[in-house]
């Protein structure tokens, strides 16, 4: 319950605005905005020069697409309320991760028109609507009187520049290598949040964990293949966004209790605007849209991109974080099957067979981490 009563213009307390939320229904018409839109998204597939023979043969993947998004609108419409919370944690969790990797998808496509810092900049403007939708609905930040500065603001904002040079690196790499190569080594994120809790948080660290740690390095090794003729330096470009995403997270631990997580999350999203606005003018410098298509991509980036994070938000709202860790590397399929239809890639002989460790070692550390008491979870801005 609320400390106070807070009246809108029409005298309807947001104590009951919040009481009244329906989950369920906030998620399904979340769905139905994200299937609608998709039509125009995906028949207009033909325009982005990938590898197919005919403009035709791109069209009927687009239709097929949009069929799919319509199975997916209709079975959440028939059966999403009548799933137990963690069934539906599960559902949102996939779906979020599918909904990054379309927008690392636009993002490559984009990457050969715009510098990665200008797409950055877009991202984060838009991504700032859901960081507003989330601080609204907080019951926690209403609760603690609605706080706008915080003590830690720096902290905030220094969190927001951790993503935003994360996202400066992985946006780079998905532009110069496969999608499905970049994505997955990303996934070595949990391994250090392991590392960087020690001096950072001063947690020890138990054989298991260490375990995991050896276990993702080998994988990211195997991977990158270091000396091999087929090694790229753009391939440690998406470890370093790992690295960057896991100080924003290890970061985060650093708060205040009193500190809202909504708070958090809009101060880090701030962070970010400025961290890539920064970047961008420091650089490149901004390149004028003049195409309609193209403002189409930014606003399709920025849309599917802010419903990933609410959809993820909505996901760690209904079961504990811990216990959707696994189902969040989906996205190395979902990524493997976005570069093959859309680039006509096909790593196999790159992924083969370091992603196998570096699932490994992402599942053992969750594994422990269920063993412990769940704190808030972070969502990070892709």
């Amino acid at each position: 319950m609320f400390n106070k009563k807070i009246k809108s213009s029409r005298g309807i307390s947001l104590e009951r605005a919040w009481n009244e939320i329906d989950l369920n229904w906030v998620v399904i018409n979340l769905l139905d905005m994200i299937c609608i839109k998709s039509r125009s998204l995906f028949l207009s597939v033909y325009q982005i020069p990938i590898q197919f023979e005919t403009p035709t043969d791109a069209r009927r993947v687009g239709e097929y697409a949009v069929h799919s998004f319509f199975f997916v609108r209709i079975m959440s419409l028939l059966f999403f309320k009548r799933w137990s919370n963690f069934a539906k944690a599960v559902f949102l969790i996939i779906l979020a991760i599918f909904l990054f990797d379309v927008q690392g998808a636009i993002i490559k496509h984009m990457g050969d028109s715009y510098p990665v810092q200008q797409l950055a900049s877009f991202r984060n403007l838009f991504g700032l609507i859901p960081s507003i939708v989330i601080l609204l609905l907080s019951r926690e930040w209403h609760e603690r009187g609605r706080i706008i500065l915080i003590g830690q603001w720096r902290l905030g904002l220094l969190r927001g520049l951790f993503i935003a040079i994360a996202q400066y690196c992985f946006y780079l790499s998905i532009t110069n290598m496969a999608l499905a190569t970049a994505t997955t080594l990303t996934y070595i994120g949990p391994v250090f949040i392991t590392v960087l809790s020690i001096p950072i948080l001063k947690h020890s660290v138990g054989l298991w964990r260490w375990l995991a740690v050896g276990i993702g390095f080998l994988g990211v090794l195997l991977i990158m293949q270091p000396g091999a003729d087929v090694f790229s330096p753009y391939a440690l470009l998406p470890v370093v966004a790992a690295f960057g995403y896991a100080l924003a997270i290890v970061s985060s631990k650093l708060f205040f209790d009193e500190v809202p997580t909504a708070m958090i999350n809009m101060y880090s999203a701030v962070g970010a605007l400025f961290g890539s606005t920064s970047m961008l003018f420091a650089t490149t410098g901004y390149i004028p849209v003049e195409q309609a298509i193209d403002w189409f991509w930014l606003l399709a980036m920025g849309s599917v991109g802010g419903s990933a994070v609410l959809l993820m938000i909505s996901a760690y709202r209904l079961t504990r974080p811990g216990s959707l860790s696994p189902f969040e590397y989906f996205g190395i399929p979902f990524s493997f099957i976005l570069g093959w239809v859309f680039f006509g890639e096909a790593p196999f002989d790159r992924l083969l067979p370091g992603v196998i460790f570096v699932v490994a070692g992402g599942l053992i550390i969750a594994w422990r981490e269920r063993k412990k008491r769940p704190a808030p979870a972070q969502a990070i801005v892709k």
